[in-house]
């Protein structure tokens, strides 16, 4: 009797555990099960040291600040959590405003949706997804539109991700991507109908090398839309919460630095385009879109929990935990930032580049 009760306990117990992390375990998109955590494009066993090297960046602030630092300290971040990313989130790496009656992947495929709308591209266009991730957006903009959206991204396990989501969904005759950075694009000057980033270009140490090669390959006439992080006008530098707020988001985020709301349109101007609309998406009567990163600490210290024992049993590399801990003090700091006002991962800017101006004969 003893040794059936033993056995029945030990079948509950490995039931419990399969539940926990195969079941409850992969993102809602299924994309990404917690047995497969890996370090991206890292061998496992080098997981830990680009961890404790991605954290070195920000004791040596100048070095963030420089161009040519910025690309591989954001490849090691994303190549840090891409897979948690995709497991504990989804393949849309953005937030989007709560819509009262959706689930979360139907409020962020239409906020996705509105980007490509807002651009005015046609079924067969060409256009341009400035920092792709693993594809999440572009797959439901190109579904939604029909055009053909070539995605760039740096991070080269991202580019397989994406590839792989995209043969998987049946469009990957309408979807592209290309590893590359978005600083100096591998792409022929007039060449996209249209274009669009999701909450990417904050990496970029200067948002106006990335405008200025946007509005290089568009075409002229061609619209470009982008939903910015920034902070807002509630900010205040003197404030030493909404600094350490503020801060917390640049160091969980691979971000060189905040800007504040009254750069975008001022850079967008600067490199050449045209300003046509500019809007705080995050604003009333928009819903909250921190509320999901609330309700999420309970999924949290489930994921944390399978986390630990992944690592602890060497399934998942060493300095997964901490990667994992990071992004959820990380998600704090977005709370914060979200409930208090002074930040906004999506100030959205529409803009256009001008026609070329027809040049007339002048022999008479």
């Amino acid at each position: 009797m003893d040794s059936l009760a033993l056995f029945f306990t030990g079948a509950l117990l490995a039931g419990g555990i399969y539940w926990f992390v195969c079941v409850l375990g992969p993102a809602e998109q299924k994309g990404k099960r917690a047995v497969d955590l890996s370090g991206g494009s890292i061998s496992a066993e080098n997981v830990q040291d680009n961890y404790d090297q991605y954290w070195s960046f920000f004791r040596r602030p100048k070095e963030i600040e420089t161009t040519e630092k910025v690309p591989d300290f954001v490849d090691t971040f994303y190549n840090l959590v891409t897979d948690i990313y995709e497991w504990g989130w989804g393949q849309s790496f953005h937030f989007s405003p709560s819509v009262p009656g959706k689930s979360h992947s139907e409020a962020t495929r239409l906020h996705e949706e509105m980007a490509v709308d807002l651009i005015n591209v046609k079924p067969g266009d060409r256009i341009l997804d400035v920092g792709c991730g693993v594809g999440g957006p572009m797959r439901a903009i190109a579904a939604h539109s029909r055009a053909k959206v070539v995605g760039i991204t740096i991070n080269d396990y991202q580019v397989n991700r994406a590839r792989t989501h995209n043969k998987k969904a049946g469009l990957d005759s309408l979807c592209e991507v290309v590893q590359g950075n978005f600083l100096e694009m591998p792409f022929p000057e007039n060449s996209f109908d249209g274009a669009y980033s999701i909450e990417a270009t904050c990496h970029a140490p200067k948002l106006e090398e990335v405008y200025a090669e946007i509005f290089r390959v568009l075409k002229p006439g061609s619209l470009y839309v982008s939903y910015e992080w920034v902070t807002t006008d509630k900010y205040k530098d003197s404030d030493p919460e909404h600094v350490e707020v503020i801060q917390g988001i640049e160091r969980g985020d691979a971000l060189p630095g905040l800007r504040s709301y009254t750069d975008i349109a001022e850079t967008a101007r600067k490199v050449g385009f045209e300003v046509v609309k500019e809007k705080d998406l995050a604003k009333p009567p928009a819903r909250p879109w921190w509320t999901r990163l609330k309700m999420g600490r309970i999924a949290y210290w489930r994921n944390h929990i399978v986390v630990t024992v992944l690592s602890a049993v060497g399934i998942a590399p060493k300095g997964t935990v901490d990667v994992h801990e990071m992004l959820f003090k990380t998600a704090d700091y977005l709370t914060k930032g979200g409930d208090s006002g002074i930040f906004t991962p999506m100030h959205m800017i529409l803009c256009r580049k001008p026609e070329k101006k027809t040049e007339t004969a002048s022999n008479s």
